[in-house]
């Protein structure tokens, strides 16, 4: 069957245009098994779209095709923001609202449209792709591996929860989300520029924090609540936005602070809730001080750990030379991708924590997939753990050689789902 693969014009304002919109967005929510949208939902999804200049495109059935319609049977949609890299915030092309109806798996849709979106993206110089996935086994065909990790807590807090020797000298106040916002979003940004491995956040998150829409349901998000954490002058250093569970449960949705005493300051007072037993949260940071910084530091239990942002190297000299590096060193990388955009053999100088990389045809003496590349690029994953997985390939010495200079100690994190 001959597909009609187009790119919606958020632009056009007409009823066919309209219709077709309506039906992606349906489509988006028919393939993530959500319920039928409403008229808000449209406008409001039409709108953080237009607002980010997402690219939304689609395959539909040819004209006078039994089932043939305004709804697509494959969606994707793409944006450009930003990724902190470690020395920069590189350009990021962002892959969301992959779909497939059950009807048409199989059929190359996904694989034409992602991979037109990834040239694309290398024509306009972006060098860098990402997603959040919903499943592990799909993207690393495409280059993508999982760099950064979803690791979920639930933090008891029981009678008997104390910290040793921590003393907040500062203070948690409440506001209403929309009245918060600006505070919510100025600590993201801060966050945002100082944390390796942050993605940027989509226009969609001011009517989340603000609870001006609930996309997982309808109309406004009344359960929401924003707790500030200010310094000791009063200055706004850190946020959770948070809603109450059944019974005696705090469930937080988002939280970010720009110092270890801002953290802890707003643990303590999620912990110190009322009638609250249980603290839950879906994103800890992997340095978070909690666990240490309590006398029971079983009282922090790890719920979850799987894979969360996906990366994939689209310019190699580019990208790696926006990261930082453990050592200096020097070595031939070999990059195998089937789709082109990163492979060959790169000559990677290290000095000073920076990388300087040439193309060349020199022998190499690590070799490993665009996947990998993936993986490895934010750190989250040691070399010599994915050498003896059979993931990088090379001699012995050369291994450790890159290591050295690729793993990084300190620990990349990503709050953004997309």
């Amino acid at each position: 069957m001959d597909y009609d693969f187009a790119i919606l014009d958020l632009a056009d304002d007409s009823d066919d245009a309209s219709a077709r919109r309506r039906g992606w967005v349906g489509a988006v929510l028919r393939g993530f098994r959500d319920p039928r949208p409403d008229d808000e939902l449209i406008d409001r999804w039409v709108g953080h779209y237009r607002e980010d200049r997402v690219t939304v495109r689609g395959a539909w059935l040819p004209a006078g095709e039994f089932g043939a319609g305004p709804m697509p049977v494959a969606t994707y949609a793409s944006l450009d923001k930003t990724l902190n890299a470690g020395r920069e915030l590189l350009p990021l092309r962002m892959v969301t609202d992959v779909t497939t109806s059950a009807a048409h798996r199989r059929r190359g849709l996904l694989r034409r449209m992602i991979e037109d979106d990834l040239a694309d993206a290398v024509e306009q110089g972006v060098p860098m792709a990402a997603l959040t996935a919903s499943e592990a086994t799909i993207y690393g065909r495409w280059g993508f591996g999982p760099a950064t990790f979803r690791h979920a807590v639930e933090v008891h807090t029981t009678p008997g929860f104390a910290f040793r020797d921590f003393t907040d000298a500062g203070r948690v106040e409440l506001l209403e989300p929309i009245d918060a916002w600006p505070h919510v979003k100025a600590v993201f940004d801060a966050f945002h520029a100082r944390q390796r491995g942050s993605v940027e956040w989509p226009t969609q998150y001011q009517d989340i924090h603000t609870g001006a829409y609930d996309f997982n349901g309808s109309g406004s998000h009344r359960k929401i609540r924003v707790a500030l954490h200010l310094d000791q002058d009063g200055q706004v250093d850190g946020f959770a936005v948070f809603q109450h569970g059944e019974k005696d449960t705090v469930s937080v949705d988002e939280m970010a602070a720009l110092t270890p005493q801002a953290q802890l300051g707003l643990w303590s007072f999620l912990a110190a809730i009322d009638r609250v037993k249980t603290v839950s949260f879906g994103l800890f940071h992997p340095d978070d001080p909690l666990m240490w910084a309590l006398t029971d530091l079983n009282r922090v239990k790890t719920t979850e750990l799987q894979e969360f942002l996906w990366l994939r190297v689209l310019d190699v000299p580019r990208a790696l030379a926006a990261r930082p590096w453990a050592a200096d060193g020097a070595l031939v990388l070999e990059v195998d991708d089937p789709l082109g955009h990163a492979a060959g053999r790169y000559e990677v100088v290290t000095r000073d924590g920076v990388a300087e990389l040439v193309r060349t045809d020199a022998d190499a003496d690590v070799r490993l997939t665009s996947e990998m590349l993936g993986s490895l690029y934010l750190g989250g994953v040691p070399v010599l753990q994915l050498h003896r997985a059979g993931r990088v390939d090379g001699a012995p010495e050369a291994v450790r050689r890159f290591a050295a200079m690729a793993d990084l100690s300190e620990p990349a994190y990503n709050l953004t789902g997309f």
